[in-house]
């Protein structure tokens, strides 16, 4: 589960090592890309440029809030390649933060998923990382898109926290999520 059932990450699932890799990677991103219930709340934050998924435009267009956002309808008559385009970015490493309906869309074209995982943190009723968890387990939704686990790395030993890179055979290693 990546929040509880009301769809916020609690503060139970939270943990430094975790931040910081995640702060990490975001800031070699060239672009974020994410739904409404997510965000990332670090310092950096208002200097990366983002796309958010919604259905309140009907195919692409700039967010009037922000600057450095687009808002894509996914379902409009814009493709992702167009999303980025009005975002300026056209080549380089796309971070994609989630929510579940925005991992799943990008399912089959990850490079490199990066699963982080707290095995003592219990989330009765919260909301799955993928479409299909809990009858399946989010490693065998990545591997049944041809991702295969690679590195693990821990974030967190005191708690079990970990994060594994799941890898394409053919990914040249660029850090998504």
């Amino acid at each position: 589960m990546l929040a509880n059932a009301r769809h916020v990450m609690p503060d139970e699932l939270k943990f430094e090592g975790d931040k910081s890799f995640f702060t990490a990677a975001l800031d070699r991103a060239d672009l974020i890309v994410h739904g409404r219930n997510s965000y990332e709340d670090q310092p950096n934050s208002s200097n990366r440029r983002r796309i958010f998924v919604t259905s309140k435009v009907a195919a692409v267009a700039s967010d009037p809030a922000n600057p450095k956002a687009v808002l894509w309808n996914p379902q409009g008559r814009a493709s992702f390649e167009k999303a980025c385009e009005q975002a300026g970015v056209d080549a380089g490493v796309v971070a994609i933060i989630g929510g579940p309906d925005v991992f799943d869309m990008f399912m089959d074209r990850y490079d490199t998923f990066w699963l982080s995982q707290a095995p003592r943190v219990r989330l009765p009723g919260g909301e799955p990382c993928f479409a299909g968890v809990p009858d399946r387990s989010p490693e065998q939704v990545l591997a049944a898109h041809g991702l295969k686990a690679a590195e693990t790395l821990t974030l967190d030993e005191a708690f079990g926290v970990t994060v594994t890179a799941w890898r394409r055979d053919n990914a040249p290693g660029a850090v998504q999520r």
